[in-house]
């Protein structure tokens, strides 16, 4: 079973048909909407500031979400993606975002709805991702315009994070 835990008086809340993973953490002030996942070794880590999670999105393998103390919470939409061993601090991703493995956001970075941070970016401290853009790149820069197949990517993984998530609750 995912730890769960209690900080500073929050408790995580989460909503209907979500899944934790058994080494999955949620702590403190996070707040989670319908059938999110978090995956194996992701933290949530709401105990210095808010952390609020949209509907339908998945947080995979060892990704942290974590916040600055009195200073930047973070808000992440709906249908978002954040892949494997990625860090989302306290900043913020529109709906239909995809956080690609091992990138780093930054805290007051505003991820904008349909962007794409490609694996291995760091997206530094107060950058504006253009909405529909791919960013890349050590700091991230714009690359592209997220068109055609990239754009149906973006919903068709966080769908497909559900249906994983199924057929571990099969079992």
């Amino acid at each position: 079973m995912a730890i769960i835990k209690k900080v500073r008086g929050f408790d995580p809340k989460y909503g209907k048909d979500c899944w934790f993973a058994e080494t999955a953490t949620l702590i403190g002030e996070v707040t989670m909407g319908d059938q999110c996942t978090v995956w194996y070794s992701a933290v949530v880590r709401g105990d210095v500031n808010s952390i609020t999670i949209g509907d339908r999105t998945n947080i995979q393998d060892n990704a942290t979400i974590h916040g600055t103390y009195e200073k930047a919470a973070t808000v992440i939409g709906s249908d978002v993606s954040i892949g494997h061993n990625a860090i989302v601090h306290g900043c913020t991703l529109e709906d239909q975002v995809l956080i690609g493995m091992g990138a780093i956001v930054m805290d007051g970075a505003v991820i904008k709805k349909g962007a794409i941070v490609a694996a291995g970016a760091v997206v530094l401290q107060g950058t504006i991702v253009e909405e529909n853009t791919i960013y890349a790149g050590v700091p991230a820069k714009k690359v592209k315009k997220v068109e055609g197949e990239n754009r149906e990517m973006l919903v068709r993984i966080a769908g497909n994070y559900i249906k994983y998530a199924g057929w571990f609750k099969d079992e």
